[in-house]
Protein backbone atom coordinates (compact mmCIF):
# COMPACT_ATOMS: atom_id res chain seq x y z
CA UNK A 1 0.00 0.00 0.00
CA UNK A 2 1.36 3.19 -1.41
CA UNK A 3 1.54 6.35 1.14
CA UNK A 4 -0.20 9.56 -0.62
CA UNK A 5 1.92 12.48 -0.74
CA UNK A 6 1.52 15.11 1.47
CA UNK A 7 0.03 18.68 0.13
CA UNK A 8 2.01 21.52 0.13
CA UNK A 9 2.74 23.22 3.60
CA UNK A 10 3.99 26.03 4.94
CA UNK A 11 5.18 25.09 8.49
CA UNK A 12 5.83 22.64 10.88
CA UNK A 13 2.36 23.27 12.93
CA UNK A 14 0.87 22.68 9.41
CA UNK A 15 2.16 19.68 9.45
CA UNK A 16 1.27 18.42 12.76
CA UNK A 17 -2.09 19.81 12.91
CA UNK A 18 -2.86 17.80 9.33
CA UNK A 19 -1.42 14.49 10.00
CA UNK A 20 -1.08 14.25 13.53
CA UNK A 21 -4.21 15.54 15.22
CA UNK A 22 -5.33 13.15 17.50
CA UNK A 23 -1.56 12.72 18.95
CA UNK A 24 -0.68 15.23 21.51
CA UNK A 25 1.91 17.69 20.19
CA UNK A 26 4.99 17.98 22.36
CA UNK A 27 4.46 21.04 25.13
CA UNK A 28 7.44 23.13 23.22
CA UNK A 29 5.57 23.14 19.91
CA UNK A 30 2.30 23.75 21.55
CA UNK A 31 3.51 26.48 23.42
CA UNK A 32 5.41 28.04 20.34
CA UNK A 33 2.53 27.75 18.42
CA UNK A 34 0.42 29.43 20.82
CA UNK A 35 3.18 32.18 21.17
CA UNK A 36 3.06 32.75 17.25
CA UNK A 37 -0.59 33.02 16.91
CA UNK A 38 -0.22 36.02 19.82
CA UNK A 39 2.15 38.02 18.00
CA UNK A 40 5.04 36.87 20.75
CA UNK A 41 8.67 35.04 20.53
CA UNK A 42 9.66 31.95 21.64
CA UNK A 43 13.07 33.27 23.41
CA UNK A 44 15.86 31.51 25.20
CA UNK A 45 14.48 33.23 28.15
CA UNK A 46 11.02 31.46 27.89
CA UNK A 47 12.63 28.44 26.80
CA UNK A 48 14.68 28.43 30.12
CA UNK A 49 11.29 28.68 31.79
CA UNK A 50 9.69 26.18 29.69
CA UNK A 51 12.50 23.95 31.08
CA UNK A 52 12.40 24.35 34.61
CA UNK A 53 9.43 23.94 34.89
CA UNK A 54 9.10 20.47 32.46
CA UNK A 55 11.46 19.31 35.14
CA UNK A 56 9.51 20.47 37.97
CA UNK A 57 7.19 17.18 39.68
CA UNK A 58 3.95 18.75 41.36
CA UNK A 59 2.82 21.93 42.29
CA UNK A 60 5.28 24.89 42.46
CA UNK A 61 5.60 28.79 42.95
CA UNK A 62 6.83 31.40 41.36
CA UNK A 63 9.33 32.16 43.12
CA UNK A 64 10.79 28.73 43.64
CA UNK A 65 11.05 28.85 39.36
CA UNK A 66 12.77 31.94 39.18
CA UNK A 67 15.62 29.96 41.69
CA UNK A 68 14.99 26.52 39.57
CA UNK A 69 15.93 28.58 36.05
CA UNK A 70 19.13 30.64 38.07
CA UNK A 71 20.07 26.87 39.46
CA UNK A 72 20.18 25.81 35.52
CA UNK A 73 22.56 28.48 34.48
CA UNK A 74 19.92 30.98 32.98
CA UNK A 75 19.32 34.56 33.47
CA UNK A 76 16.23 35.57 33.19
CA UNK A 77 13.92 38.62 34.82
CA UNK A 78 11.20 38.22 37.41
CA UNK A 79 8.84 39.84 35.04
CA UNK A 80 9.72 37.48 32.40
CA UNK A 81 9.47 34.44 34.20
CA UNK A 82 5.73 35.87 36.09
CA UNK A 83 4.80 36.14 32.06
CA UNK A 84 5.90 33.03 31.07
CA UNK A 85 3.55 31.25 33.49
CA UNK A 86 0.40 33.69 32.68
CA UNK A 87 0.99 32.55 28.94
CA UNK A 88 1.29 29.28 29.88
CA UNK A 89 -1.89 29.35 31.78
CA UNK A 90 -3.80 31.07 29.14
CA UNK A 91 -2.59 28.37 26.51
CA UNK A 92 -4.07 25.56 28.75
CA UNK A 93 -0.81 24.39 29.67
CA UNK A 94 -0.62 25.35 33.68
CA UNK A 95 -3.15 25.71 36.50
CA UNK A 96 -3.11 27.49 39.11
CA UNK A 97 -4.15 26.22 41.92
CA UNK A 98 -5.18 28.31 45.23
CA UNK A 99 -3.84 27.33 48.88
CA UNK A 100 -4.44 28.76 51.88
CA UNK A 101 -1.27 31.16 51.73
CA UNK A 102 -0.89 34.06 50.15
CA UNK A 103 1.42 32.24 47.06
CA UNK A 104 -0.77 30.44 44.38
CA UNK A 105 1.05 27.60 43.33
CA UNK A 106 0.97 26.00 39.50
CA UNK A 107 1.13 22.51 37.91
CA UNK A 108 1.64 21.49 34.80
CA UNK A 109 -1.23 20.07 33.06
CA UNK A 110 -0.48 19.79 29.26
CA UNK A 111 0.09 16.14 28.06
CA UNK A 112 -0.44 14.88 31.86
CA UNK A 113 -2.41 12.20 33.38
CA UNK A 114 -5.38 14.13 35.31
CA UNK A 115 -4.10 14.76 38.72
CA UNK A 116 -6.50 15.28 40.80
CA UNK A 117 -5.73 17.06 44.57
CA UNK A 118 -7.00 17.08 47.86
CA UNK A 119 -5.44 20.31 49.16
CA UNK A 120 -5.24 20.33 52.92
CA UNK A 121 -6.04 23.69 53.83
CA UNK A 122 -5.08 23.44 57.54
CA UNK A 123 -1.34 22.39 56.87
CA UNK A 124 -1.02 23.98 53.09
CA UNK A 125 -0.01 20.61 51.69
CA UNK A 126 -1.16 19.24 48.62
CA UNK A 127 -1.74 15.25 47.96
CA UNK A 128 -2.32 14.01 44.84
CA UNK A 129 -5.49 11.59 44.61
CA UNK A 130 -6.84 8.58 42.21
CA UNK A 131 -10.41 8.53 41.31
CA UNK A 132 -10.74 5.75 38.87
CA UNK A 133 -14.45 6.22 39.07
CA UNK A 134 -14.31 10.16 38.34
CA UNK A 135 -12.57 9.19 34.88
CA UNK A 136 -15.68 6.72 34.31
CA UNK A 137 -18.22 9.22 35.12
CA UNK A 138 -16.97 12.10 32.85
CA UNK A 139 -16.32 9.40 30.16
CA UNK A 140 -19.86 8.65 30.17
CA UNK A 141 -21.11 11.79 29.97
CA UNK A 142 -19.01 13.32 27.47
CA UNK A 143 -20.20 9.80 25.64
CA UNK A 144 -23.92 10.68 26.27
CA UNK A 145 -23.55 14.24 24.88
CA UNK A 146 -21.47 12.73 21.91
CA UNK A 147 -17.85 14.56 22.92
CA UNK A 148 -14.55 13.24 23.34
CA UNK A 149 -13.43 13.84 26.79
CA UNK A 150 -9.45 16.06 26.81
CA UNK A 151 -9.56 15.74 30.68
CA UNK A 152 -10.53 16.85 33.83
CA UNK A 153 -9.26 18.64 37.17
CA UNK A 154 -10.77 17.70 40.50
CA UNK A 155 -9.58 20.00 43.46
CA UNK A 156 -11.13 19.05 47.22
CA UNK A 157 -10.51 21.50 49.75
CA UNK A 158 -10.57 20.21 53.28
CA UNK A 159 -9.21 20.50 57.04
CA UNK A 160 -8.38 18.57 59.99
CA UNK A 161 -11.90 19.33 62.13
CA UNK A 162 -11.48 21.47 65.12
CA UNK A 163 -12.69 21.34 68.51
CA UNK A 164 -16.58 20.93 68.57
CA UNK A 165 -16.71 20.03 64.83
Amino acid sequence: MALEPLPPMDSTDDYLDAVVPEIVAPLCAVFRKRLKDEGLKYTPERAAVLEAIIRIDGLFEAEQLIDDVKDMGHRVSKATVYRTIKLMQEAGLLQRILLHGEHPRYQLVYGQRPVDLLIRMDTDEAEPIELPELIELRDRLCRERGLIPKGHRLIVYAEAPTEGD
